[in-house]
């Protein structure tokens, strides 16, 4: 039996562990709810990878550290960004598997996250995700390029029976993750930014060059390395808004 037929039942509790220790080094205590809703994660993304090649990580602890704890490692610094917002509606770009869209939706239930991604089959496991975690509540996926955000079905949907959030205001925060160079990230949320939304961008090792070509009317505000447990790389978080 290849390793990827492993069930995941049989390694859930390693899982579960390696998740308990990675919290604990982030300092992010999570309910055993929520913790067991990021394995559950875990488990449709390496179920729907066998067919749909959602991303080229294979090893369930692997696809642990370097998307769900990752993703949990921003917030702390966000929180901080965004302490004045209570309830902050977030916006993912190219969220792919649902990274960092999802684990945030989990971590984080204050906030309600819409994910962007355009590639059909990603937008249907984020969906499916959505569903299976229990997270229509407090996130949504819209099937578009971000440029094309006020073309989206999405913007007509209902949450608890009100106008989706984004149809009234724009959203609080901008993330994506390994989406693009800093001056295309810009560009292309140009039409989704408002003149108070925090822009954060997860890179690897310190973009330099990206920050010396930002276009005109955008500015660094923070530039965050980041310790991800477990994982043997740099991490940076990239907080930028309109400077003008």
């Amino acid at each position: 039996m290849p390793p990827d037929a492993v069930p995941l039942p049989a390694t859930a509790a390693d899982l579960a562990d390696q998740l308990d220790r990675s919290l604990e080094a982030l300092a992010l205590p999570l309910p055993p709810a929520a913790r067991r809703q990021l394995i559950d994660y875990l488990d449709l993304m390496r179920k729907w990878n066998r067919v749909y090649n959602l991303t080229a990580i294979r090893d369930p602890r692997q696809m642990l550290i370097q998307h769900v704890v990752d993703s949990l490692a921003i917030i702390a610094p966000l929180r901080n960004a965004l302490a004045d917002r209570p309830q902050p509606l977030v916006v993912d770009v190219g969220s792919g598997a649902g990274v960092p869209g999802i684990p945030l939706a989990i971590a984080w239930p204050a906030l309600h996250v819409t994910m962007v991604e355009p590639v059909g089959k990603k937008a249907a496991f984020i969906q499916q995700a959505i569903g299976a975690l229990g997270l229509a509540a407090s996130a949504s996926v819209a099937q578009c390029r971000v440029e094309q955000w006020r073309q989206s079905p999405l913007l007509r949907q209902r949450v608890r029976g009100a106008p989706h959030p984004l149809s009234e205001r724009p959203p609080d925060l901008i993330v994506s993750r390994a989406f693009a160079s800093l001056a295309d990230f810009a560009t292309a949320i140009d039409g989704l930014a408002g003149p108070d939304t925090r822009v954060a961008a997860m890179k690897g090792a310190w973009p330099g060059d990206e920050v010396d070509d930002l276009p005109a009317g955008w500015s660094i505000d923070t530039a965050l390395p980041l310790i991800v447990p477990g994982l043997d790389a740099r991490r940076h978080l990239i907080l930028m808004s309109r400077s003008g």
